[in-house]
């Protein structure tokens, strides 16, 4: 009878013990586990590359100097790494003001074509994504947060309540905040466009 899969939190604290002991290859190991999700999520907070690599990166070096100080019992490594990026973000959108979530990125891949090939059809298809990004780049960055968090990156309300240090419940508030104030600005014609968001 075969075993069943270790989960990843359960990957993730033999990585993390590895570490502890001294093994380089743990770190590596725990880098390959999450650097895309964090570096992910860090580019639709940040919309820039090379200051998403840099959080990225940055928010290792922390998370590894401090691996003595991560309790299982309190969190899951994901989510205290998520918290320790998001932190970082706030620190650099604070200062540079970024306006604008890159829905592209959110949703892993381009939002579909018109079904129409027409060049009004792909005009009325352009404009609508435009005006998505304007409505989301106008969320206060909590809600912001909370919606990347949810339909981005998939974490359930307890997972975002404990990035967000915030009870499930404020969590659950926020992206629904998120989700009425984005309808609000699109109607009535590209809510369409949120309707794709929020189904992906």
């Amino acid at each position: 009878m075969n075993s069943p899969e270790p989960t990843l939190q359960e990957t993730s604290e033999a990585h993390i013990a590895a570490c502890l002991r001294g093994d380089q290859a743990g770190y590596s190991a725990l880098y390959e586990l999450y650097a895309s999700g964090v570096y992910r999520l860090c580019y639709n907070l940040l919309l820039n590359h090379d200051d998403a690599e840099d959080i990225t990166q940055d928010a290792f070096v922390y998370a590894f100097k401090s691996l003595r100080r991560y309790d299982s019992a309190k969190a899951s490594f994901k989510t205290w790494l998520y918290t320790i990026a998001i932190c970082r973000c706030r620190n650099l959108y604070r200062r540079n003001r970024v306006p604008l979530l890159d829905i592209s990125s959110l949703l892993h891949n381009p939002l579909a074509a018109p079904k129409s090939e027409s060049p009004e059809a792909a005009f009325a298809h352009r404009n609508a994504r435009e005006a998505l990004e304007k409505a989301l780049g106008r969320l206060q960055p909590r809600l912001r947060e909370a919606l990347v968090l949810r339909y981005g990156h998939g974490l359930t309300y307890r997972e975002i309540a404990e990035v967000m240090d915030c009870p499930a419940k404020t969590a659950e508030s926020r992206v629904r905040l998120a989700t009425e104030a984005l309808a609000g600005m699109l109607r009535p014609t590209s809510e369409y466009l949120l309707e794709e968001l929020l189904s992906y």
